[in-house]
Formats: C-alpha cells, sequence, structure tokens
C-alpha cells in the first residue's frame, strides 16, 4: 500500500507543476502581454517577475517535494489571489463560476499538500531519512512552523 501512496503523491506533484511550471515560462515569453493583462485586471506590471517566480520556483518544489510545505503554501496563495483577481465575477455565468470553483480547488489542493507533505518519495523525505531528523509535525495551536 505505500508504494501505491507514494506514486500517488509524486504523480499528483508532477501534475501540479505541470500546471503552474508551463505558465510561468510562458509568462517569461509573453512578458508584454501578460503585464497588460495583469495591469487590465488592476495589478501593477512590476509585479510579473514575483509572479513567474511563484510559478517556476513554487512549481518546481512542489515537483521535486523540496521545502514543500513552504512551496505549496505560497502557490496556493497565489492561486486564490489569481481566482479572485481573474475568475471572479458573480455575473459571468455558469462556465465562469465553473472556472472559479476549479481554480479555488486547486488552491485548496496545494495546502492540504502544505499541510501534509511531499510524501515519501521527495527530496523532503531523503532530507529526514538522511539527517534522522522525524517528519513535520502537524501543527498545534500555538505552534511555529518549521
Amino acid at each position: 500500500m505505500n508504494i501505491c501512496r507514494n506514486a500517488i503523491d509524486l504523480i499528483g506533484r508532477i501534475i501540479i507543476a505541470a500546471f503552474f511550471v508551463p505558465s510561468g515560462i510562458a509568462k517569461i515569453s509573453g512578458y508584454a502581454g501578460t503585464a497588460i493583462a495583469m495591469e487590465a485586471k488592476g495589478i501593477p506590471g512590476w509585479l510579473l517577475p514575483l509572479v513567474i517566480l511563484t510559478e517556476i520556483g513554487c512549481g518546481l518544489s512542489v515537483l521535486l517535494g523540496w521545502r514543500t510545505h513552504i512551496g505549496a503554501f505560497l502557490l496556493g496563495g497565489y492561486t486564490f489571489l489569481a481566482v479572485l483577481f481573474f475568475h471572479f465575477n458573480a455575473a459571468s455565468g455558469l462556465n465562469q463560476t465553473t472556472v472559479f470553483m476549479a481554480e479555488a480547488a486547486v488552491g485548496a489542493g496545494l495546502w492540504i499538500l502544505a499541510a501534509h507533505g511531499a510524501g515519501a518519495w521527495s527530496l523532503d523525505a531523503l532530507r529526514r531519512r538522511r539527517t534522522g531528523t522525524p517528519g513535520p509535525a502537524p501543527l498545534q495551536p500555538g505552534a511555529q512552523p518549521e
């Protein structure tokens, strides 16, 4: 059963990264157009490098399972912000509502990943095995994250 769980964790991380990393790369090649689209939604174009860094950097963090808690948490927050700025329009009908809910579900999944970690087939797990440190404990009220 562990092999199945580990494989599912890895496949999920690959799919998440396949969503974000190419998007970040596309924003580099279409930099001017992306900046214009952001500014049309009221988001300053100077934030675009941060957007690119988040999509590529945090996407690779999730893919490799390296500092996954941080990468997934940041990427989840980024996703919710993108949903609010680009997909939230109560008057636009079912199609936009479906996109809104799908994107929100991706953000929620990222936060679940942030809470539970990348799994056994990850650089985080490899680091724990090599150093002999235990995995991250669930956060308790008032506890400090790792």
